[in-house]
């Protein structure tokens, strides 16, 4: 071999950058070749055993019912139809423990750090009992208190007015639907635009004046004024829709099944026993003299832990955060355990219905990865956007 050839068949190999991309393309083609072997021999296997394949089953007729509903769904709709109420209830789920959890958490891991001996003992116990509970005992606990332990309507709990609670749930008064309330939501969106501009303006405006503004005071008046503002141009009207007696449960008002409480308060108190100790352990990582010099300089309790110690312990706090808020998006798969129809619930109906395991299994899976990626996302554009800058 000629001495130049030589050399640059030698400096190709030991330059790691190179060789790294020949490795990672090896293995890539590894992957194509065992998923292109694995799709085959499958797609084979369906059609010797003449199995439908595809996701024209889609388009069906579903023949069957949903509980629970966010959209206007009944057993004449279809497959598809019934695969996207399902993943709205586990998405209405996952939103509201995200944030329930994140309340929760926040205050028993601030509790924990409590100089209060009952508190911080009180906040000990919480964390240590519901880690220690698996979290499908909680949920089967949760859901005989609200089968088992509360009354049947006729005898339901009346806590206020026009708010029942029983064992179909939880029912309470809502306003009558009018046009008018969608506009006003029209009108809260701008708001939230306005309050944003308005915020950009006042950083700007400090950052070459060094006058401050009152944002939060004309954020509060943009919020609030500009929606009523719109109310009140369409008349003002408002009616309450009441729940009633009639026969054996209430109708009218709005209705919480006990199946969606018990998936909601199980998640909630599972996974905030793991968030106190994500918050407790960022606000300790912060060094104790940042809280000392805060206090020499007279500010309060509150406006410590507020201004100076949680800004800096989230750097600490958000990346595992994130992981319990894909926990629990994840967790509320056991809902088919409870007979809430969630997304894997309704799938899993479709599948015994239509034979066709492998696309359900496949859209359990893509709707799951797309919840969590979408998580990652949100929480990994949070994290660099609250990251301290280095000089």
């Amino acid at each position: 071999m000629n001495e130049a050839p030589r050399r640059a068949y030698v400096s190709f190999w030991y330059d790691p950058a190179k060789r790294s991309i020949l490795y990672q393309l090896g293995v890539m083609a590894l992957v194509g070749l065992l998923g292109y072997y694995l799709i085959s021999n499958t797609l084979a296997n369906l059609e010797r055993q003449s199995i439908a394949t595809g996701l024209g089953f889609l388009a069906k007729e579903s023949s069957f019912e949903i509980g629970e509903s966010l959209i206007r769904y009944s057993a004449a709709d279809t497959y598809g139809r019934a695969l996207v109420v399902g993943a709205l209830n586990t998405l209405i789920v996952a939103f509201i423990g995200v944030i329930l959890t994140v309340i929760l958490g926040t205050f028993i891991g601030i509790a924990r750090l409590s100089t209060n001996w009952l508190v911080s003992r009180l906040a000990a116990i919480y964390i240590e009992f519901f880690q220690d509970i698996p979290v499908l005992l909680q949920l089967f606990f949760w859901y005989s208190f609200f089968y088992e332990i509360l009354p049947v309507p006729r005898q339901a709990l009346n806590p206020f007015t026009h708010v029942f609670i029983s064992n179909r749930g939880l029912v309470f008064a809502i306003p009558r639907y009018y046009p008018a309330y969608g506009y006003m939501l029209v009108a809260l969106g701008i708001a939230g635009i306005a309050v944003y501009l308005l915020r950009r303006w006042a950083k700007e405006r400090q950052d070459v004046t060094g006058r401050p503004f009152p944002v939060v005071s004309f954020a509060l008046g943009i919020v609030i004024g500009l929606p009523l503002l719109t109310w009140l141009l369409f008349g003002a009207p408002f009616e309450m829709n009441m729940p009633k007696l009639v026969g054996f449960n209430f109708q009218g008002g709005m209705t919480v099944s006990p199946e969606f409480s018990a998936l909601l308060l199980g998640l909630v108190f599972y996974t905030a026993a793991f968030v106190a100790e994500i918050v407790r352990a960022g606000i300790q990582s912060v060094s104790h003299g940042q809280t000392e010099a805060a206090m020499s300089i007279g500010l309060r309790p509150g406006r410590i832990l507020n201004l100076v110690i949680l800004p800096q312990a989230l750097r600490v706090i958000v990346p595992p955060l994130t992981s319990q808020m894909l926990n629990l998006t994840k967790n509320s798969s056991l809902a088919v355990a409870i007979g809430y129809p969630d997304f894997v619930s309704v799938a899993g109906t479709t599948i015994n219905q239509t034979g066709q395991a492998i696309e359900g299994v496949a859209m359990i899976m893509l709707v799951y990865l797309f919840f969590s990626l979408t998580t990652s996302a949100f929480m990994n554009w949070y994290n660099k956007k609250i990251a301290l800058v280095e000089r």
